[in-house]
């Protein structure tokens, strides 16, 4: 409502946000989707009966309201919130909706507290009339348009796939469904269309995309969903750099979507560059804060644990943080704590000064690593021993924590990359057996092709993650399209060949009816928006989300089921909870 609409009778439908009584003169705040309006009664306008039942209403009240729209008194107006300049004077109002005290509160004051997140999850219905998680829901359909429009723009198909499917290996548990009419046998809820999208690729439907919903049944993880939304798109007849153009565009429409503008094309890092540079696939590339390896300055004047480690083939690498040197004591024991969270065995450290070199780490490397090394004064050296399996993640959790401390400045705001050439399988550390380190469709890079048999380990794939400020908003590969390359894949993980045909079957007698290269992403389109969003969940972002636990709060679910229903689908429950 804008000073525009000054002198017109107006009715209006929405809820009681805040009431205010001042001597005879009530004040409402009515709020709906579109915003706040104050509502103005007073006897000189609003019938007596009227202001008797403004007078009582309590909060979250539905009420319809008639009346004329009038600029406030100038020194009640906010003329940088058109809203804040008018007010409407009642002359007719009707309670629709009666409304008991609110478990928890949704009009807030300035710095107030949200109640607790378990509580607010208990009561979605009224935390989702919050104007920020009205604002963000807002923000996701827009969102969701817009990856619409663009893939359409770019002659996409919305194409749907099945949700009640057959279980497949996508690196999570699945959640099954029991059929009713087939005794014994389950569905699966997909925890991606992968197959499906491949088939249609097979099917001659060259360019797929899909509002995609996905299920994983995945042990308890901090900001993790049960069920969620991708982006899932798939094209024929491309390489993997003409995915990543189409994903960048997408993503980049995305982004003005939601106020930002970035540039493209996006940088590309190899998964081995990352590691090294980085200590993580995933870098925040914002800030600079590279990593180092120091192995090579070690000179004889190093602490015996520092040559040792050496000769056994670990490595000493380290970041050289500008201005770190004025750190205190308590923020270097801080930055100690994340590389011991990451399992190290502790942080070598030491600052530049005037005078030289300074703190306890000058004795484990000995003066001459730290001369080799140079610097300016105000350097800080925070160092890690031991095999990259220690020393990049206790490096990356190093610098994770370094970006929060204050002062560090940021190169830029808005970081995109791709990471590419990832690994095509990873070694189990338990069962000493290869396993994909993405999916199992995923195509080997073409010039490690002849050591897939001989050295699977080193073979890279054609996989690909977009990153952006340290998240990953997304994977896709190029797909295995020769049946025989597929059954060689499967056989290198130890499949056998009845359970290759029971669960793959379908998508290798679609492969062998001729299948044109293909290649695909899927977006995890909850991140983004919450990205976007400037929100610190995935749960601020999804209408009616699951807990860390998986348990949806306001519905109660999962939960129990009448025996007389599990008869009827072949089922019974045995044991205790």
């Amino acid at each position: 409502m804008t000073r525009a609409q000054v002198g017109q009778t107006v009715r209006l439908g929405g809820w009681v946000h805040r009431r205010r009584d001042l001597g005879g003169l009530v004040f409402i705040d009515l709020r709906d989707r579109a915003g706040v309006v104050q509502l103005s009664c007073n006897p000189a306008w609003t019938p007596p009966d009227v202001m008797e039942r403004a007078a009582g209403l309590g909060a979250e009240t539905v009420v319809l309201v008639t009346g004329r729209v009038e600029l406030r008194p100038e020194a009640a107006r906010d003329t940088n919130l058109a809203s804040r300049e008018v007010e409407v004077h009642v002359t007719g109002l009707e309670v629709v909706g009666p409304a008991q005290t609110p478990a928890i509160p949704v009009a807030r004051k300035e710095n107030e507290d949200l109640p607790a997140e378990e509580l607010r999850l208990k009561h979605r219905v009224l935390d989702l009339r919050r104007p920020e998680l009205q604002s963000n829901m807002q923000l996701r359909h827009r969102l969701l348009q817009r990856a619409r429009q663009t893939l359409t723009e770019l002659e996409f198909l919305e194409i749907e796939t099945p949700i009640l499917t057959k279980p497949t290996p996508e690196g999570a548990r699945d959640y099954l469904v029991p059929s009713r009419v087939h005794p014994n046998e389950f569905y699966a809820l997909p925890q991606s269309p992968q197959i499906y999208k491949q088939l249609l690729m097979v099917a001659g439907y060259d360019r797929y995309f899909q509002i995609a919903r996905c299920f994983r049944d995945e042990d308890l993880r901090a900001d993790r969903q049960p069920e969620f939304t991708q982006i899932d798109l798939e094209a024929s007849f491309v390489s993997a750099e003409d995915i990543q153009k189409v994903v960048e565009r997408v993503l980049v429409d995305l982004w003005q979507e939601g106020g930002v503008k970035v540039q493209q094309p996006f940088p590309r890092l190899s998964y081995r560059d990352a590691l090294e540079r980085y200590g993580t696939d995933k870098p925040d590339l914002r800030y600079g804060l590279e990593i180092r390896d120091l192995t090579a300055l070690v000179g004889a004047d190093a602490a015996p644990f520092l040559a040792d480690a050496k000769k056994s083939g670990s490595r000493v690498r380290g970041i050289v943080v500008p201005g770190g040197g004025s750190y205190s004591r308590k923020d270097i024991d801080a930055l100690t704590a994340a590389a011991k969270e990451a399992r190290a065995g502790g942080l070598v450290w030491a600052r530049r000064t005037a005078s030289g070199w300074e703190g306890q780490g000058v004795k484990a490397t000995g003066q001459s690593l730290l001369e080799k090394l140079g610097g300016t004064d105000g350097d800080l050296l925070l160092a890690v021993v031991g095999p990259d399996t220690i020393t990049s993640p206790a490096l990356s959790a190093v610098r994770g924590a370094l970006t929060r401390m204050p002062g560090v400045k940021r190169a830029s705001d808005h970081a995109f990359v791709w990471i590419v050439d990832f690994p095509l399988f990873e070694l189990g550390a338990e069962t000493g057996q290869y396993a994909p380190a993405h999916h199992p469709f995923t195509a080997p890079h073409p010039d490690d092709r002849d050591k897939l048999e001989s050295n699977p380990e080193s073979c890279r794939a054609l996989h690909y993650d977009a990153v952006y400020n340290g998240n990953e908003l997304g994977s896709g590969s190029i797909r295995i399209t020769d049946p025989a390359l597929q059954r060689l894949i499967f056989s290198l993980l130890r499949i056998p060949e009845p359970e290759v045909r029971r669960r793959f079957g379908f998508l290798l007698d679609g492969l062998a009816s001729g299948a044109p290269p293909h290649g695909g992403f899927a977006l995890g389109f909850d991140r983004i928006t919450m990205l976007l969003a400037g929100a610190s969940s995935l749960r601020d972002v999804i209408a009616f989300p699951k807990t860390t636990a998986a348990r949806a709060l306001f519905e109660g679910a999962p939960t129990t089921v009448d025996p007389e229903d599990l008869r009827a689908l072949h089922l019974e429950v045995t044991g205790e909870k």
